[in-house]
Formats: structure tokens, sequence, C-alpha cells
């Protein structure tokens, strides 16, 4: 039996994990819930039980397994050093700790994961669900052709930057709606109806900073071995899903039949019908990236093509929740009993 606890459970992350964990192997770990001041006592539930978040402490981590850190950077900064001196694994979902010495970025649906993990390694991060998508389109793709230069353009959903971010999106929109003057604590710009490559002087979502983690995370991932990534991430209107816009030249003339077989795979779904088009509606609750691929014909071979475009949604939540998921089941060996070792 494992103990699990989870640190920003009352963020919209927290619950998505909660409820992937409750349907995974991990399911009959005993999980707790922990959370900031503000959160402190709410109702919860985890399967059939109900339960309360708890206020977090050095004591609460004694004989827990694994720790995971959905809240804010703050919280985890706060308090994973405690969590690590309890003998407890560290997986750090707000990325707050993939600067520290020795912390490693792990996506393990990709053949291009970091090393194995040891005892000695303090804390891990799971990959930006972004890059997670984007990392295992690309790789799929380089099986089938050598990739010249792939370029992408992020529409970030409101619920990357938490339920505060949500509910102003949500008010901007209602108060447009009634010609009333618009919420800005958040975004200090209007959000709503509107893309943005950046924001207001006074605004809490950083665009650059999370372009920054995601070249960060996939560099680390892919090792250099991987195809050149150049990214652009503009915030969309809308509250849930990442979708992306990506192009992709390859070296030489490859079949478009080799590129459909290549994203056919495990955790992609390829979507063959232009009336069935991903979305970041049609991405919600699904584990897998939706894909559909536009070749650019060339003049002299209409069955192959040196360069597509795809057009991608995933659950950002959903992949952050089931890449954590996968980082404790791939450490579960470091735990043999179950225990703190």
């Amino acid at each position: 039996m494992y103990k699990i606890a989870i640190a920003g459970a009352s963020s919209l992350l927290g619950r998505e994990l909660k409820d992937v964990l409750t349907e995974s192997p991990l399911a009959e770990a005993k999980i707790v819930l922990l959370d900031e001041e503000v959160a402190q006592g709410q109702l919860d539930q985890i399967g059939d039980e109900a339960t309360f978040i708890q206020a977090i402490s050095a004591e609460v981590f004694e004989h827990t397994d694994f720790t995971f850190f959905c809240g804010s950077e703050t919280l985890t900064l706060k308090h994973w050093r405690k969590a690590l001196s309890a003998g407890s694994t560290v997986l750090d979902l707000t990325g707050a700790l993939d600067r520290e010495p020795g912390v490693q970025v792990r996506a393990p649906w990709l053949k291009t994961d970091s090393p194995a993990a040891d005892l000695f390694t303090p804390a891990f991060v799971p990959a930006h669900p972004a890059v997670v998508s984007l990392a295992l389109l690309l790789e799929r793709l380089q099986q089938a052709a050598t990739i010249r230069v792939a370029a992408a353009t992020i529409l970030e959903p409101a619920s990357e930057f938490g339920r505060a971010a949500m509910d102003e999106l949500h008010q901007q929109t209602v108060n447009l709606l009634n010609f009333q003057t618009l919420p800005r604590a958040i975004y200090d710009a209007q959000a709503a109806y509107n893309l943005l490559c950046g924001m207001g002087e006074a605004t809490s979502v950083n665009l650059a900073a999370v372009e920054d983690r995601i070249r960060r995370h996939y560099e680390t991932l892919t090792g250099g071995r991987g195809p050149v990534l150049s990214v652009q991430v503009l915030h969309a209107p809308v509250f849930h899903g990442h979708t992306f816009s990506i192009a992709i030249d390859f070296e030489r003339p490859v079949e478009i039949a080799a590129l459909e077989e290549a994203l056919n795979s495990e955790h992609i779904d390829l979507i063959l019908e232009d009336t069935d088009s991903p979305s970041n509606l049609a991405a919600t609750g699904q584990n897998d990236v939706l894909v559909r691929l536009r070749p650019e014909r060339m003049a002299h071979s209409a069955s192959a093509t040196e360069r597509i475009w795809l057009w991608a949604a995933s659950d950002n939540l959903r992949i952050s929740a089931q890449n954590a998921l996968q980082c404790a089941l791939d450490l579960r060996r470091l735990r043999p009993q179950g225990t703190v070792q």
C-alpha cells in the first residue's frame, strides 16, 4: 500500500491528478490532499470516500512514498524540501524545480526520455504538457523521415494559469456582452474574444516564461538529438485544452502514407476526416493527442511531400496528470515494498 500526497489539491491540476490516480494502478494507495491555508478544511472526495484538504507540515510527509506538487510555484518552493527530507519522492507539476541541481525533467511516453532515475535524484518534473504533445508528434515523424526544421504556434488556455485566470476570462466575457468594465486583475488586458502574444504591465500571466520553459523542457528531453523546434505561445480565449499549429520541413521528399503510418501510433489519435477536426473541446478528457495532417503537395508527385502542416489538440490538464502518473509508475522500482526506503 503506497501513500501519496497531493500538495495543491484544490487547484485544477490537483483535482485532475486525483481523478487520474483513482483510475490507475495506484488506485489502492492512501491519498492525502494538502493545500495552502485558504483551502484547508474543504470537503473533497477520493473515489467513493469523503475527505478533507489538510494543512501542509513536515509531519504530514512522513511515510509518504510520492508527493505531487500541483499548486503554485511558491507552494512548491516553500515545501518540497520538507517532503524530500521525509523520504518522499517529489514530482513537481508546477515546473518550479526544473532548474534545481540534479532534478530530472521526465516524459516517459517518449523514447528520448531522461536517463533512469536513482535514489540520489532529488526530485522529478513531469514535462510541460505542450512539450509532451509536441515532442511526441515530432519523435514519431522523425521515424519516417529526417526533419529539417519545425515551428509551432501554441495556443495556451486559461486553465494553464489557474482558476483565477479562468474566472477572469469568464467575467470579462460576461461584462463585454453587458457593456460593462472588464476585470483585469490577472491579465491586465482584454483576454475575452481576443488572441494575445503579451499582456498588460500588471499581468500575472507571463507568456515569455511559458515559452522559455517549453524550450528548456524540449531541449532537456531530446538531449539535442531531436529536430530543432521554434515555438511561439499565444493566449487563446478558451478555458481548457492546448491547440497547436505546426509547420514541418523534411530534408527530402517523403511518402504521405509513411507519415500517416508514423502518426497512427500509441498516444496519438490521427484524424483523417476534415469534418472531425481536432479541437480543444474534442480533446477534453482524452489521454491522446488529436492531430490532423495536411501535406503541401509537390508539383511532380501526388503521393509525396517535403512540407506538412499539423493541426493538433490535447487536454492540457489530462496530459499533465497522465505524464505525472507515468513518472510515478516508472519510479515504483525505487520503492519495491511501497514504503520509504
